[in-house]
């Protein structure tokens, strides 16, 4: 299934404002040599991560899923100068290679790489969190957002990927526990009186998340 056409996602990579080296080298790489590079966030996406971030300027942000760093490095262009971001990934290696892409970075200093198991990593982080940006195992995406959404600052937001999940919400019968727990997780927040949504259809689906007040 064509979430998008064809021409308009090229036409967007076109209008796009161009990726720095440093990810164009990590978008390169990761698709030469990676088993799964679908999973990097891309030029149009990582752009709209990079803007957003920006907007937003967030003293602290939280990545769930690191890969190999490309959407770290472009949320990390709107930290404050104090700023922090951390991030979480299961994999040794991928932490390894997005370290190594970290410190070619103007952000070295700024990014803190965890390696592990993130419901656990998650609650010993003691920040409140300015931005979040949730793609890691999708069978644990409602836990993850329940770790966090309570330590939203003010004007905070979460930015949770794939909540399309290539099209496969939508099949009948739902098959699979991805597009399962996806599908749950939408419906979920949903429901959820203490935040509001709006479903971004940019790539393979960007749901923003905003905190209600006095919620």
């Amino acid at each position: 299934m064509d979430l998008i056409n064809p021409i308009v996602e090229q036409y967007a990579e076109w209008l796009t404002t161009d990726e720095d080296p440093l990810l164009s080298e990590i978008n390169k790489k990761t698709y030469e040599s990676h088993t799964q590079p679908h999973m990097l966030s891309g030029h149009v996406q990582g752009r709209f991560l990079s803007m957003f971030s920006q907007l937003l300027q967030p003293r602290y942000i939280l990545e769930i899923g690191t890969f190999t760093g490309y959407s770290a490095l472009c949320l990390a262009e709107g930290l404050t100068a104090n700023g922090e971001l951390h991030t979480i990934d299961i994999r040794q290696e991928d932490i390894e290679l997005s370290q190594s892409y970290f410190d070619k970075s103007p952000y070295a200093k700024q990014i803190v790489a965890h390696v592990g198991n993130a419901l656990e990593i998650i609650p010993s982080l003691k920040h409140r969190w300015d931005l979040v940006f949730i793609d890691a195992d999708k069978v644990n995406y409602t836990n993850y957002y329940n770790l966090i959404v309570d330590n939203l600052s003010e004007n905070g937001c979460i930015l949770a990927d794939n909540v399309l999940f290539h099209g496969q919400i939508f099949d009948n019968p739902l098959k699979g526990k991805n597009p399962i727990a996806i599908k749950d997780f939408n419906e979920y927040v949903k429901n959820d009186p203490r935040t509001s949504q709006v479903l971004l259809t940019i790539r393979d689906g960007l749901l923003l998340i905003k905190k209600n007040k006095n919620a």
